[in-house]
């Protein structure tokens, strides 16, 4: 007979191994001053980090939903709108996006604004004045949106015809059986692929330092050209990163959790 083992159930070792290697690594970063310095510099860009992280998702987010919907339509035209812009999105590496919406599609939008502003009076907006970081998040948000529109769109759909009909029978409108039945049970459902996203997003967040965003990865680079000290810079942000990142997915296991009592109950 095969065993059916319980994963939720274990004693999480892996996180006490984990703990008793971040525990042993911390002390030598604390105690080694070429660790502490790098440590001081590279803790510059996690506020830097957390809001490319956060913002894009965010955005990523909303996006997401929205193509989701768009995905759902009734309409023809709007269906394939939103296919061909999840497909091509999916496409193409996240970097060369970036790369795209820094050094094209920004300036393409400045000349815009341009053309609109300018006959009404206002000064010119030049390409300097669009902040890395903006263009920055604007590519991640394009790129997240494209996945987490198919998930978003997987929960919807997963949701049972009959309780929406049910909904209809009580005399909800679209938009109350939506938000009273549709979204909440989608939303429990999805929960853990959204996290697992998130937690890919903070990572991938250190695409950023290709522009020069003052993020984690940046300031490792900047640093370890410095004092050269290759080893020991890029252990610390490895060990930033992985703070976060697990930090992160205990919280979202956590969340996991108390949604499956509530649905228990």
């Amino acid at each position: 007979m095969i065993p059916n083992p319980k994963p939720d159930t274990d004693f999480p070792w892996w996180l006490v191994i984990l703990a008793i290697i971040g525990a042993a690594l911390f002390f030598e970063v604390l105690s080694s001053a070429v660790y502490s310095a790098a440590l001081r510099t590279l803790m510059k860009g996690i506020g830097i980090t957390v809001v490319v992280a956060f913002v894009a998702y965010l955005g990523a987010c909303l996006m997401g939903l929205g193509l989701a919907l768009m995905g759902l339509s009734r309409r023809i035209v709007i269906r394939q709108a939103a296919r061909l812009y999840i497909e091509v999105m999916r496409g193409i590496p996240i970097i060369v996006l970036l790369l795209y919406v820094a050094f094209v599609l920004a300036p393409a939008l400045v000349v815009a604004v341009n053309w609109v502003l300018e006959p009404l009076g206002f000064d010119p907006w030049r390409t300097r004045d669009f902040p890395l970081i903006a263009r920055a998040v604007i590519a991640l948000m394009l790129a997240y949106s494209a996945f987490l529109a198919e998930i978003f769109r997987a929960g919807l759909q997963a949701v049972e015809k009959g309780q929406v009909e049910a909904g209809k029978a009580l005399g909800l409108n679209g938009w109350q059986r939506f938000r009273h039945i549709v979204f909440p049970q989608a939303f429990r459902m999805i929960l853990p692929p959204l996290g697992n996203d998130f937690v890919a997003m903070v990572k991938d967040s250190s695409l950023v330092s290709v522009l020069g965003v003052t993020d984690i990865t940046q300031l490792a680079k900047v640093t370890a050209a410095g004092n050269f000290r290759y080893f020991e810079t890029y252990n610390v942000a490895a060990l930033l990163y992985l703070t976060m990142t697990i930090g992160l997915s205990l919280i979202l296991r956590r969340l996991e959790a108390r949604m499956r009592e509530r649905t228990a109950e």
